[in-house]
């Protein structure tokens, strides 16, 4: 996952927290967290650098929609992260 970038690993999570979403599932979500419009030329692109990596799965629903799953590959890399994320703790931060 170290060669994702903070969007496709936002990504990532959101395609694995959600059940089998469509594209326009996905960018609403990214959108309430970014607070911002996400541009369909950035967010498909992703998707499908996701794919080509092997970290989700693309299948049609039907002949204008797509839907997307987070692959076995796709949770391993998720669990390492998480775990990686630990060993700096996730208490508050202090200042």
């Amino acid at each position: 996952m170290f060669d994702l970038t903070s969007f496709q690993r936002d990504l990532l999570y959101v395609v694995y927290g959600l059940d089998g979403p469509h594209g326009l599932a996905i960018k609403d979500e990214l959108e309430d967290y970014y607070e911002k419009e996400i541009h369909h030329g950035r967010l498909y692109p992703s998707l499908d650098t996701l794919v080509d990596k092997g970290l989700v799965e693309k299948a049609h629903k039907d002949r204008r929609t797509n839907i997307y799953s987070i692959t076995q590959r796709g949770e391993r890399e998720i669990a390492a992260r998480n775990e990686w994320e630990q060993q700096y703790g996730t208490g508050e931060l202090s200042g």
